[in-house]
């Protein structure tokens, strides 16, 4: 599994701990779009295939087209040429349907994102409102412990400041 497959199927599992018509909607969208992208990602290897097979069918009759009967030898090439520049406009089209279906799959996350920060509020309490650098920056400016600051006041001055 990608990084974005185990994302969605994180989110979707904490989306399922409500049982609302939204949810399952969202859920419902984003199946489909996974299984379109699935399909669509392998018409796109399937396109690359029939190209990389039609640009080596187009090399082998280059140079072995003068074996061939006169009647044919310009079919052959014409037939394996069509093949591939089929193949390579449907390999981008494809390619533009699957950024397409990847853009759709990404605001779904991200509509499942919210649902799920708003599943999370509501169930726990409200979050607290320092951040976690304002935190450490806090414990930074004071002492850590009561042997520091005796420590610190029990070094005699140097001369220099006296």
């Amino acid at each position: 599994m990608s990084d974005h497959q185990k994302e969605t199927a994180f989110l979707l599992r904490c989306l399922r701990y409500e049982d609302r018509a939204e949810h399952q909607e969202l859920d419902e969208k984003i199946a489909r779009l996974e299984r379109d992208d699935r399909c669509v990602r392998r018409s796109v290897w399937l396109m690359a295939f029939l190209t990389a097979l039609a640009l080596s069918g187009l090399g082998y009759t280059t140079v072995l087209i003068e074996r061939f009967p006169p009647d044919t030898s310009q079919l052959l090439p014409k037939i394996i040429s069509a093949l591939g520049l089929a193949s390579m406009i449907c390999l981008v089209a494809f390619v533009g349907v699957r950024l397409v279906y990847r853009i759709m799959l990404d605001q779904r996350r991200e509509e499942c994102r919210q649902l799920v920060a708003t599943i999370i509020e509501s169930r726990l309490a409200t979050p607290v409102t320092s951040s976690m650098r304002d935190r450490c920056v806090a414990e930074a400016k004071t002492p850590r412990a009561a042997g520091e600051i005796a420590a610190s006041s029990a070094q005699p001055e140097s001369p220099a400041q006296s």
